[in-house]
């Protein structure tokens, strides 16, 4: 009786740690599906609907008519030296009239058709300056 008991307490323990990362692993889907529905909404007001890779970025280039260059930083594993090293990814995005983003902005873009030979994403949010 008492190893039914510790069995069916196991048990109710195990059930209510799934129960916890399922409630978990659902709060994170919902705040990354708000994320994103937040930028394809955007993406349907400037007039290019969105797809695809989100990042977020910092402006380091505004000379360019409609035009940034947003950059941001990575963390990449080199096997030899069992180390990190920082590498910087720089794109350029399409800056719409609407949000008119400038140097040193950090802004969260959005991938989007070929707009040119070298613009692939648009500008969907400016989340503040550095």
């Amino acid at each position: 009786m008492v190893k039914n008991e510790i069995k069916n307490k196991n048990q109710n323990k195990n059930e209510i740690k799934t129960e916890k990362k399922m409630v978990v692993k659902t709060e994170k889907k919902m705040e990354t599906e708000k994320k994103q529905s937040d930028v394809r909404s955007f993406g349907k007001i400037s007039g290019y609907a969105t797809r695809g890779k989100i990042f977020t970025g910092k402006v380091v280039s505004d000379k360019m008519s409609r035009t940034v260059v947003v950059q941001w930083e990575r963390r990449h594993f080199v096997p030899k030296y069992q180390r990190y090293e920082k590498r910087r990814t720089k794109v350029k995005a399409h800056n719409p009239k609407e949000l008119n983003a400038k140097l040193g902005d950090i802004v969260t873009i959005a991938e989007t058709r070929p707009i040119s030979k070298t613009k692939n994403f648009v500008v969907v949010k400016i989340q503040g300056a550095e």
